[in-house]
């Protein structure tokens, strides 16, 4: 399975607790702000250590409370996605893509994936919303990751750009043939996008 994702978390007055397994693909948890969508995103990374559970990731055991497996986040091999780009200000497109890439060889294949060519030589704030989306993609996938977390990649977009972050999405789901586990609150983005949905 691609995730296995049985945790509990207590943050302050609220528990977040989820128990899914999910297939290939991508799959969207979904809900409502505050329900701790992306607290689970965290914990999946190994940004925020859950109180109990397990978590794995296609087989590999990444966190288990009670063998006391913690893989270090850097360890994880997993490519986060912010809901803020977060590029360099200071390194035009292509050094933004190739900061942290595994191999410069696979710029090429994902650069026309995400349709991006036109963009290599541009400084990140000459970029628009959606543009500046498709680079931070583009940049978790060159760190050669085992599986992808893209945090409400569609949020604060107008409707043309969303549809464009949705279609480079697509083909990523397709095409790099990854598991993806994505949060959203928007039902759109979850019916279009979602291989299996999560409700939180």
């Amino acid at each position: 399975m691609a995730f296995e994702i049985q945790v509990a978390k207590r943050l302050g007055e609220a528990e977040i607790a989820l128990d899914c397994v999910a297939g290939d693909g991508l799959t969207i948890l979904f809900g409502p702000s505050g329900t701790g969508k992306t607290s689970v995103l965290n914990m999946v990374a190994g940004l925020l250590r859950p109180d109990r559970g397990r978590i794995s990731v296609a087989g590999r055991v990444l966190f288990d409370a009670a063998t006391g497996v913690d893989v270090p986040p850097q360890h994880r091999r997993a490519g986060y996605v912010f809901q803020d780009p977060r590029l360099f200000p200071h390194r035009r497109v292509r050094a933004n893509l190739l900061y942290g890439a595994r191999d410069e060889r696979a710029l090429p294949a994902t650069v026309a994936m995400l349709g991006i060519g036109h963009l290599l030589d541009r400084w990140p704030r000459t970029l628009s919303g959606g543009e500046a989306r498709r680079v931070a993609i583009g940049r978790a996938l060159l760190s050669d990751p085992a599986f992808l977390l893209l945090d409400e990649p569609l949020s604060s977009l107008d409707r043309p750009r969303r549809a464009e972050i949705m279609d480079a999405l697509l083909r990523v789901r397709d095409e790099a043939r990854l598991p993806m586990l994505m949060v959203t609150h928007d039902p759109e983005e979850a019916e279009r996008l979602a291989t299996r949905v999560v409700t939180l």
